[in-house]
């Protein structure tokens, strides 16, 4: 694709659109239906949607009132209503089919969920300056996913146009950031069929022109959220009648950090978001830990998976209080094949734009990717997670990220080459 072509411009179009309507997890009604009204005017063969995609685990989904403030907002922002009709409950995402003939099944994974954080406003930030800064306050794309979604049309289009001889399916994916919408839509059905899977991101932490081939090192996640329930009474008064929330919340954030690491690999916890109380004459009786453990494999994961919810517990019953637990989002470690990561680096030394490829780099952090790709290796499948660099001001999850738009277009041309390539060769 030439990086001054009209399919780019419109690709540019639809990402800075996405980015103006960004949504948290389970909550995307905007962009899902955005994805639809693009993705019907292709001669697509199957186009999933919603609840069609997605499987009945699901984790971390907001309550009703929520979701309905967020579907409205979508409707209100020009989103189809009937459309956001099908996503009742927050059953967002979208399943792209196109049959080009009797060949591998091949699938793309983009994930499309933006997150909690306030976009810069300055001149200086290009989507401010341009017109496209989020209009959704408090939320942003600031982890390139509006450059995902548009890439996973891109790759449609292009492969469309080539000579690919098997079925593409891509998968705009919900809820990465909470770690929740990758299992659910593993176990949809619709991957039973995948025998090669690439999943995407840009950045992580690569200039504009470098591919990575297959990223590995995916740290398995386990998020919680811990709900501690005592009893109020006057502090000055009578505080032997209290029954202390923040005190079990204090112990086990204390001893979360304590819990042993492991000599197998490296181990992470995090008491991410805490709180509690009411005022500070009154013993608070509610206290909260939104936390998370991640391990270098599945196996180190559920060790600290195991302790943190010991931990928890025991720090209830230390302060004669109740504990109430709740896994928001979990994602098993990964790893990318070789066969197929070459095929990736093979295809981008002959992409334009692309200025340097590396084989293999590690990720150290977590994502739900690893759902759909296990699935597929565990199928007898490959599976590689692909990272197309991109130059941005700011650090992924940051006010001030943005990303390179010629990224775009390098990434549609690496993978649908990619897509191609399988279909002929069959690593």
């Amino acid at each position: 694709m030439s990086l001054d072509s009209p399919d780019a411009d419109s690709l540019r179009d639809l990402r800075r659109d996405l980015h103006r309507h960004p949504e948290p997890a389970w909550r995307e009604f905007y962009t899902t239906a955005r994805l639809v009204d693009e993705l019907e005017t292709r001669s697509l063969d199957e186009l999933h949607v919603g609840p069609e995609v997605l499987s009945e685990d699901r984790q971390g989904v907001p309550d009703t009132a929520e979701l309905e403030t967020w579907a409205e907002r979508a409707v209100d922002a020009g989103a189809r209503a009937d459309v956001v009709d099908r996503l009742a409950g927050g059953e967002t995402g979208v399943i792209a089919t196109l049959h080009c003939g009797d060949g591998p099944t091949v699938g793309v994974r983009v994930d499309i969920d933006g997150l909690p954080i306030t976009e810069a406003d300055d001149s200086s930030h290009r989507p401010a300056a341009e017109g496209f800064r989020s209009e959704n306050e408090g939320y942003m794309h600031a982890c390139g996913h509006d450059a995902h979604a548009t890439i996973g049309v891109g790759v449609l289009d292009a492969v469309a146009e080539r000579d690919f001889d098997g079925t593409l399916k891509v998968f705009f994916q919900p809820a990465e950031e909470t770690v929740s919408g990758g299992k659910p839509m593993a176990t949809s059905g619709h991957l039973d069929d995948v025998e090669y899977l690439l999943a995407l991101h840009v950045g992580l932490d690569h200039p504009t022109g470098e591919v990575v081939a297959g990223v590995d090192g995916f740290l398995a996640v386990s998020h919680f959220d811990a709900a501690f329930a005592g009893a109020s009474s006057h502090a000055g008064g009578h505080p032997e009648r209290g029954r202390n929330a923040v005190q079990a919340m204090a112990t086990a954030i204390q001893n979360l950090y304590a819990i042993p690491r492991h000599h197998d690999g490296a181990t992470r916890v995090n008491a991410g978001r805490v709180g509690g109380g009411t005022a500070s004459n009154i013993v608070p009786e509610e206290a909260f830990i939104d936390g998370e453990v991640r391990g270098e494999t599945t196996e180190l994961m559920e060790y600290m998976d195991d302790h943190a919810m010991r931990v928890l517990r025991s720090a209830a019953e230390l302060h004669d209080c109740e504990v109430d637990i709740e896994y928001a989002g979990r994602a098993p470690s990964g790893e990318s094949d070789g066969e197929l990561a070459g095929v990736v680096a093979d295809v981008a030394g002959d992409t334009a734009g692309v200025t340097s490829i590396l084989d293999r780099d590690t990720l150290g952090g977590s994502e739900d990717a690893t759902y759909l790709m296990r699935h597929v290796q565990d199928q007898g499948g490959l599976a590689a997670y692909v990272g197309v660099g991109t130059d941005h001001p700011g650090g992924h999850h940051t006010p001030t990220f943005d990303v390179d738009e010629e990224t775009i277009d390098i990434a549609v041309d690496v993978l649908s080459g990619a897509v191609e390539r399988i279909g002929t060769e069959q690593p």
